[in-house]
């Protein structure tokens, strides 16, 4: 990856990809069967409420084994003015258990979400010179191989399931997750759909 004339090969850093998504009672819906003349039915609870957040890195590096980390985040009544999404401070704590966990610089690569750009996020990544980091181009998904786990973790863990309350769609999500991690092919799969490569990739400073 090349940007600025720094790579991330130069830092001896991992290239990190950052994504968000949020996950309800209501799953997603995929082809089954059922016997003729039947139009099979799914009966779920807290029908299009938005239960969860997930952030989560994909993390690449030459001659090392892919990564995948993550943080859950359990959303409270937003009635009663509860964030229904990551705070600054959410993603500044996952960044430091990335750093933690692989032990080695991080090139950041995410888009261009508001809270991505507050101020005091800023700060800290300028303040750390650990973190390096960069924005995708404006309504860029397919360049993010974050959008391929979500994907394989709703083909997976999600679809077609009713879930009997919030704390077993959390638990099915985190086992959807830990065989994600278990399995490096598959992240290495969901960079490979991007068609980048931690060799050839540029992307815009911030």
């Amino acid at each position: 990856m090349a940007a600025g004339g720094r790579s991330v090969a130069a830092l001896d850093a991992w290239l990190c990809f950052e994504d968000e998504a949020g996950f309800s009672m209501t799953p997603p819906t995929a082809r089954t069967w059922a016997r003729r003349g039947h139009t099979p039915v799914i009966r779920v609870r807290g029908r299009s409420q938005r239960r969860f957040s997930l952030a989560a890195l994909a993390c690449y590096k030459q001659g090392e084994r892919s990564r995948l980390i993550y943080r859950p985040k359990r959303h409270v009544d937003h009635k009663r003015g509860g964030r229904r999404s990551f705070t600054w401070t959410d993603y500044r704590d996952l960044l430091i258990a990335a750093h933690r966990r692989l032990d080695a610089p991080i090139v950041l690569v995410w888009d261009n979400l508001n809270v991505h750009k507050d101020r005091r996020l800023r700060e800290f990544i300028d303040t750390h010179d650990w973190i390096t980091c960069y924005f995708l181009p404006a309504y860029a998904p397919d360049l993010n191989p974050v959008e391929g786990i979500w994907s394989l973790l709703r083909r997976s863990s999600q679809v077609n399931t009713a879930f009997t309350d919030p704390d077993d769609l959390i638990s099915t999500l985190r086992h959807g997750l830990r065989q994600i991690q278990y399995r490096s092919n598959l992240i290495d799969g969901c960079l490979a759909e991007t068609c980048l490569t931690t060799t050839t990739t540029s992307v815009t400073p911030h």
